[in-house]
């Protein structure tokens, strides 16, 4: 065993580091070289023990950051340029926090976005993004948007990165891309979406229909083809309660991914979910205290999400249909834990809570709680 990769000696490092310290800096450096030559590669196979609670998170950013103090990478090169090092480099900084679990992830609303040709935006230090200015999708154009090539482009990547790993860790990979909601907010926008939802529910059904059956579910079966072992997992935050409201997030986000589930051959639907819709307070407020949330577009038009009537227990229901496995519970949420330990209690699965203390790079860690 490597001895920085013994808690507390990498998160100590590590510590040393965002502190200024040059020697840390030094020593930081030489590891990482270590590990993208593959010397870390036999530690990054040793399975995570079962006789504990696990921590995690989503440590994208500050292994970025790393990459580019120390190599000079934007986010481009740094999600983009080698399988491999993203694999392994996102793997070491896990260990340097003290994971035992290790797992892959990457800018899930980004790569999807792009894999259908939105123009991204790729900073040095920070993710990449949909460019707001340059959106794919209009009202002309919604109808041919398809995904039909995964020999190439961003899906691709994400075969390789996924390869690489479970080749590495011998786990099971996991798939992330956005649900069609956030899907079509990042590449139709946000605004004309939220106006579409108030003044053509139909057209905004019907692009969810489209982008689930023309890009989300031929993903998902070239996925599960490839990995018949692996699990899919969508990343819908746009589609909040918080956001556009319960009744639409139950109606038109939820509704959209299970047609994906239902439509999915092989029994792959089992290994699909959905866990990061947020906001379920919202759910909670009586309805006079409600009333219309307002949007204000780029054009100065202003668009109303009518009150909703979507109740707490109605919404986790939904939220239940899309992720049958485990139960989550946000900070963003604000209804006390208790209810949501209940429902795990319900459903006899597990209880993932998110822990409200963040590193310096504001990345949000999840708990796992039996």
């Amino acid at each position: 065993m490597h001895n920085e990769l013994i808690f507390p000696n990498g998160i100590n490092l590590l510590k040393r580091w965002q502190n200024g310290d040059l020697e840390a800096r030094s020593e930081l450096h030489e590891i990482f070289d270590r590990a993208i030559d593959g010397d870390y590669d036999a530690n990054f196979a040793e399975l995570p023990p079962e006789d504990r609670v696990h921590v995690g998170g989503s440590v994208n950013l500050m292994t970025l950051n790393m990459m580019h103090e120390f190599y000079g990478h934007d986010s481009r090169e740094f999600y983009k340029g080698d399988a491999k090092r993203y694999v392994r480099t996102t793997m070491l900084t896990r260990r340097l926090l003290g994971f035992n679990k290790l797992y892959i992830s990457w800018p899930a609303y980004a790569f999807t976005a792009e894999a259908i040709g939105q123009e991204i935006m790729y900073p040095d230090r920070f993710p990449p993004g949909s460019d707001p200015d340059q959106m794919r999708i209009t009202r002309e154009n919604w109808q041919d948007i398809r995904l039909t090539d995964f020999d190439s482009g961003t899906p691709k990547i994400i075969d390789d990165i996924l390869e690489f790993y479970q080749e590495l860790t011998g786990m099971d990979p996991i798939l992330q891309i956005t649900a069609p909601y956030s899907l079509a907010a990042d590449t139709y926008g946000q605004e004309p979406l939220l106006g579409d939802l108030v003044n053509d529910l139909e057209f905004a059904n019907k692009l969810m229909d489209h982008l689930a059956d023309n890009v989300v579910q031929p993903w998902a079966e070239h996925f599960f083809a490839k990995f018949p072992r692996g699990w899919l997992e969508f990343s819908d935050a746009s589609g909040s309660p918080f956001f556009i409201g319960p009744n639409h997030c139950k109606n038109v986000a939820i509704r959209s991914i299970r047609r994906v589930i239902d439509n999915l051959p092989n029994g792959w639907g089992d290994r699909l979910y959905d866990a990061n819709y947020r906001g379920d307070y919202v759910t909670t407020v009586e309805k006079g205290e409600r009333g219309g949330r307002r949007r204000r577009g780029r054009n100065g038009t202003t668009t109303e999400l009518v009150a909703e009537t979507v109740g707490l227990r109605e919404m986790t229901d939904a939220k239940h249909s899309i992720c049958r496995d485990f139960v989550m519970r946000l900070e963003d949420d604000r209804v006390p834990v208790d209810f949501y330990a209940q429902e795990a209690i319900t459903q006899n699965v597990p209880l993932f809570v998110s822990v409200k203390g963040t590193p310096s790079n504001g990345e949000l860690f999840m708990a796992v709680i039996w």
